[in-house]
Parts: C-alpha cells; structure tokens; sequence
C-alpha cells in the first residue's frame, strides 16, 4: 500500500498530492526495529480508509537531505501533509489504537473541509432547485434573496422574494431590497436600514421618525419593512413589543 518515495518525487509524491488527499509520509530506516513494527499497523489503519489517506515511506538512510530538512531526528517519524503542510505527526512506535486515532483526525479534518466547500459551492444552486419546484418557499426565497444582496444582484433578489411576499418576513426583506435598489427614492430610509445590525433600535426608531407627513407609498414602506423586522424577531422580543406599538401609533 505504501509509495516509496525519494528527494527527486517528494514535491510531487507528497506537496503535490497532499492538495487532492492527505498524505502520511512514514519516515523509517532498514537498521530500525520499531520502524519495522509500526509498518505494518500504518498500512493496514491506511488501507482499511479506502484510499481516503495516500501512504508513502522515506528511507531517512537513502535520503538523509530530506530527513534533515524535516528535522528527523529520531525514528519512525510520521507526519500528515496536507494542502502542502504539515497538520500533524508523531515520532515513535504507537499502538494500533493510537494510529487509528491520528489517522482519524486527518480524515475527520478532511471531511470537514469537504462539507465547508460543498455549502459554499451548492447552497445557491440546491436554493435554486427548491424554488424551481415551489417559488412561494419562504425560508428558500429568503436565504438565496440574502445571497444575492450580499453581492449585489438586487434586482435579483426582488425577484426572488416577489412570490413569496405573502409572508411579512419576505414582504419586509422585500420592501428593504426596494429601497436598497432605489436609495434616491427614500434617502432617509435607505440610512436607517444601514444602522439596523449594528443600531436595531436607533434604526427602528429612525424609521418611525419619517412617518409625520409622510404619503401612503412612504408609510406603507415603513410598515413593511418594520413588520418584516419583527417576524424574524421573537415575538416576546423587547423590541418588537415596544416598536410594534409605536408603529401603529405612529401609522394609525
């Protein structure tokens, strides 16, 4: 199972490889009897993952300027590279357990990176998928409107939410993606909006403020966008229950 690998394969054998899968380099000699112990215990851990995890052996005697570069020591010395580095390692004779532990890690490591990627490249398109089978899907249509106004595509993402505007936590995100595309149409809600992560309240209490003589289009646009923000909230949130009265003190 394992590759034996020299100073003129190591980058390609291991730094290069290590950026498709996690490479244990088991550094061993001849004269050395735990090396020869541990061997066996290595390949099989390795082996039994199904080619999750590439094995190789370096001959610290046959190639003593790799062994020094790496600061080998003492032997057997095991290390895990991957994306180029070393992630782990361990110099001595371990038992099976031990073995299935370190490899463990690796392969858990790996996983986690794998599922990190998958989100980040499939999240959109599974969103996608959702509401190409129901376009009025809430928490769907939210999520990728949320995407899409992160990077910009505001037109976009009205699009997306307009079917699902039934919803007040849509219809809210809806009404703030308006002002966001239109900012000219109604400055001072547009400012408000940008304060509300960091300000809730000021930014809440903001919008309240440009109801007094305000139209109809302009108070509606408040109350979506306030409604909007108390359904993502819970309902026995301080906020909402002192800005949901003085929102329908304020319009009615």
């Amino acid at each position: 199972m394992a590759v034996d690998v020299t100073e003129a394969d190591f980058q390609r054998e291991v730094i290069e490889a290590s950026h498709n899968v996690p490479v244990v380099v088991d550094f061993w000699a001849d004269w050395c009897g735990p090396c020869k112990q541990l061997a066996p215990i290595i390949e099989a851990a390795v082996a039994s993952r199904g080619g999750a995890i590439k094995l190789v052996k370096v001959d610290t005697e046959a190639n003593a300027q790799l062994a020094a570069s790496f600061k080998i020591q003492s032997i057997p010395a095991v290390k895990a590279f991957r994306n180029g580095q070393v992630v782990n390692e361990f110099v001595g004779l371990l038992q099976p357990s031990q073995v299935e532990a370190f490899l463990d890690t690796l392969v858990a490591a790996e996983t986690a990176d794998e599922a990190e990627i998958a989100v980040e490249t499939i999240s959109e398109e599974s969103l996608r998928a959702v509401l190409a089978e129901d376009d009025q899907n809430v928490d769907a249509a939210m999520t990728l409107a949320r995407i899409l106004l992160a990077r910009g595509d505001t037109a976009e993402a009205i699009a997306v939410l307009e079917p699902a505007r039934h919803a007040p936590q849509a219809d809210g995100l809806l009404a703030c993606a308006e002002i966001v595309l239109t900012p000219d149409l109604d400055p001072e809600l547009a400012r408000a909006l940008e304060s509300l992560a960091g300000d809730p309240e000021g930014s809440l209490q903001a919008m309240l403020d440009v109801v007094p003589g305000a139209d109809d289009a302009r108070k509606d646009r408040v109350r979506r966008v306030m409604i909007g923000i108390f359904a993502e909230r819970p309902v026995d949130d301080p906020i909402v229950l002192t800005y949901r009265k003085r929102l329908a003190s304020a319009l009615y």
